[in-house]
């Protein structure tokens, strides 16, 4: 076994413990559970209505039993009362008294073959609140309620009306609380009076039953008794066995890459047949009689199988092998799985022999391994025939409890018995491995040491290395800042001050000119404002700025710009250059559309998105345009973009420019 499985010994042993208080605590509060209820919330349980509960008994046919079910299923959630020769009986003599919980043990001769009679079993309860203080709803709460079906009926005026039915689940509710919660309008309806409640369980006649003790009362007070009862009784059992499908799944990958290893396969095999064995908690049991006599026969039968691979896997931890006791296991629960098949046994109930089996597997193998681990001395194997033991009683605490030989409203242990088990196999694991680990953390820890001498030569050489990259990028800022305005604003301001020194130029070109390199000088600063990659902003800040401008020219701007979604890729650059794209084509609306009204608009195409500049000028012809340079700089700034402009334009139509840009652009190659 590797020796990566276990890295943390202490981890372990504090889970042992864990998983050891946890299930003597959660075993023990809920078999603690009090019998008396809550009175102070007005409730009452069977065990207080020793001569209040009581108990009427009709022979039936099946032929009763099926119009019983038919009945419940036609009245599904709606008003009425049950036919008169289907409800409990109204002679008072046919009640007597009744101690509950009320069970039936199992007997010999108790399959569930051939003809079978059935009785209907009516528990009569009452509810009244004290003080006369009821509460908004009324519930029924019972632990443990085994029988072939389960109804709650309510006395009306007119009759027994059912408001609770469980035959859809009735084959699973052997290991289910019983909760059922009484109509608002009911309960208003009898405040003020004694609420009486039957419970109706069919059952074999001369079969094994189990009724127990009942709660009614707040539903409020009631439902915490329930999730509790419901937690420890269904839902640990379905996170054991899916753990446990996890944590064997995981051995069975190991055994693929360590074939010489068995342990691996012995844990992912047992793993899967206590799988096997909680079926019943996962999937909806058969509803025909031989494919439910089948399917309990196959998980109480894989509980001798997860015996003796847990066995198996056990002995791993001894000295030496013991071929003979594991060929002997073998064989004997192979042939006790093939004879307690429901075929041809019917001296014991098969349930009852499965289980009886099991109890001498378990036996045998928890006296073997105890032997062996008093012998070696080992004390992994000590701790394991040790949990084996608890594992052993928790199991014989079971089949009474199957068998109805006591403990009638206890929980079923063999869940726990499993964690306690596994914890110890981990824990046994963990001290066998201990020697090994300690080598591999003492390297673990001459490796962490020269990790972090190189951590920290790498930490230095990378603080220098992000500050010379800090200063790399403010140089080429600076660079491009400083070409920016080289090209733009100081051309335009040489050309403008060598006119002005020869006197060709006038004074209002002189302004123009000025205030075309203050709007270029604005743009530069405005596109490197931190825009979040926000195009609309972007036009946004350029419609603050050259809105006057636009206005002292005599244009009227129509601002169409819509939500766009945010280009990851516009950088500063790339916005001074959308901005100097705009601008041009705005200065040319200024200079040469003689237009009254512009147009910005935008539009999102999905893959790309849009900004159109229309006009209302005089339109020009696009064959001259062509040959200009106005247009093939607009062209170069857009194939820089990643994107394409567009114009559109004839003579007397105006003017429109549009530009797409890509919301995802891919690299650029420089032009």
């Amino acid at each position: 076994m590797g020796l990566s499985l276990i890295s943390h010994g202490r981890w372990l042993r504090s889970l042992l413990l864990l998983l050891l208080l946890l299930t003597l605590l959660s075993a023990g509060a809920l078999q603690a559970q009090p019998r008396g209820g809550l009175p102070d919330a007005g409730m009452r349980s069977a065990g207080e209505q020793a001569t209040g509960a009581q108990l009427a008994v009709s022979q039936w046919s099946r032929a009763d039993l099926d119009d019983w079910w038919a009945a419940l299923r036609a009245m599904d959630g709606s008003t009425g009362n049950l036919p008169p020769h289907l409800q409990p009986p109204s002679d008072p003599r046919a009640w007597m008294p009744v101690v509950l919980p009320d069970v039936r043990q199992r007997e010999a001769g108790g399959s569930m073959a051939g003809d079978q009679r059935y009785q209907m079993r009516w528990y009569r309860l009452r509810y009244t609140s004290p003080d006369g203080r009821w509460p908004t709803s009324v519930a029924l709460y019972m632990p443990k309620l085994v029988s072939l079906a389960a109804a709650v009926l309510v006395r009306t005026e007119d009759g027994w009306r059912p408001v609770f039915d469980n035959q859809s689940g009735a084959r699973e509710q052997w290991v289910r609380p019983l909760w059922a919660v009484f109509p608002g309008a009911f309960t208003e309806l009898h405040k003020n009076r004694v609420i009486e409640v039957v419970v109706a369980t069919p059952v074999l006649k001369d079969s094994f039953f189990s009724v127990s003790s009942a709660w009614l009362g707040a539903r409020e007070d009631l439902e915490p008794l329930y999730k509790r009862r419901w937690a420890l009784q269904i839902g640990v059992p379905q996170a054991t066995g899916l753990t446990l499908v996890v944590l064997g799944l995981f051995s069975f990958s190991l055994w693929l890459r360590r074939r010489e290893e068995p342990a691996y396969l012995l844990f992912a095999m047992a793993s899967v047949a206590w799988l096997v064995r909680n079926l019943h908690y996962h999937i909806d049991l058969p509803r025909t009689r031989l494919g439910f006599e089948w399917f309990w026969w196959l998980t109480h039968a894989s509980m001798s199988w997860v015996m003796a691979l847990t066995f198996l896997f056990a002995l791993r931890f001894a000295h030496r092998r013991f071929p003979l006791f594991e060929r002997l296991l073998g064989g004997f629960v192979l042939l006790s799985s093939v004879l307690t098949m429901p075929l041809w046994i019917d001296l014991l109930d098969p349930l009852v022999l499965q289980h009886m089996v099991n109890a001498v597997v378990g036996a045998i193998g928890t006296a073997f391994i105890a032997g062996v681990a008093l012998r070696e001395g080992s004390r992994e194997l000590r701790l394991i025939a040790l949990c084996l033991a608890v594992g052993l009683g928790l199991g014989v605490h079971d089949l009474g409890l199957l068998a109805g030989w006591g403990w009638s409203e206890h929980i079923y242990l063999m869940p726990f018995a499993t964690l306690v088990i596994v914890a110890s196999f981990l824990y046994a694991v963990q001290r066998r491995y201990t020697g090994a680990l300690g080598q591999v953390e003492q390297a673990n820890s001459l490796l962490a040491q020269r990790l972090a001498e190189q951590g920290a030569q790498l930490q230095s050489q990378h603080e220098r290395l992000s500050e010379s990259e800090r200063q790399q990028a403010l140089l080429l800022e600076r660079q491009r800042l400083m070409q920016d305005m080289h090209d733009g604003l100081g051309s335009s301001l040489l050309s403008a001050m060598v006119a002005v020194e020869q006197g060709s130029m006038q004074q209002d070109q002189v302004v123009e000119v000025l205030r075309e390199c203050v709007d270029d000088l604005r743009l530069v600063i405005d596109s490197l404002e931190p825009v979040g990659h926000d195009l609309v902003s972007l036009l946004a800040t350029m419609r603050y700025r050259l809105g006057k401008r636009l206005q002292a020219g005599g244009l009227m701007l129509d601002w169409d710009v819509q939500d766009l979604p945010p280009l990851d890729w516009l950088e500063p650059p790339d916005a001074l250059h959308v901005l100097r794209l705009l601008q041009e084509a705005l200065n040319n609306v200024l200079k040469h559309a003689r237009a009254s009204r512009v147009r910005i608009a935008t539009r999102d195409l999905g893959h790309k998105v849009e900004i159109r500049v229309e006009d209302d000028g005089q339109g020009f012809d696009l064959e001259t345009a062509q040959k200009g340079r106005g247009l093939r700089s607009q062209q170069k700034r857009a194939h820089r973009l990643g994107g394409s402009v567009h114009v559109d334009s004839r003579p007397g139509h105006g003017t429109q420019l549009s530009l797409r840009l890509p919301v995802k652009r891919k690299p650029v190659p420089a032009p």
